[in-house]
């Protein structure tokens, strides 16, 4: 039977409709969804977006010598590797 639930974020009702509730619980998900199709979308946008617009630091790989990028900046006291 479909669920009318209220989202966490919008505040607008949305459907979970019957077949979402099959797929939810073949997947062992515990609780229904929160937030409605749209802010779901909205807030997966926001999270990319920040890995997107992370700082990236320039290092040379302390075992090969080649140059990678790295999302912290190396304090100097330990060794950075580079992904091989």
């Amino acid at each position: 039977m479909d669920k009318t639930i209220a989202c966490r974020d919008c505040g607008n009702d949305f459907t979970f409709t019957e077949a979402e509730q099959a797929f939810y619980a073949e997947k062992g998900f515990q609780n229904d969804p929160a937030r409605c199709p749209e802010c779901r979308t909205k807030r997966k946008a926001q999270r990319n977006n920040f890995k997107s617009e992370r700082t990236m630091y320039d290092v040379v790989c302390d075992e090969c010598g080649a140059e990678t990028k790295v999302p912290f900046q190396p304090s100097g006291d330990r060794p950075v590797y580079c992904r091989d």
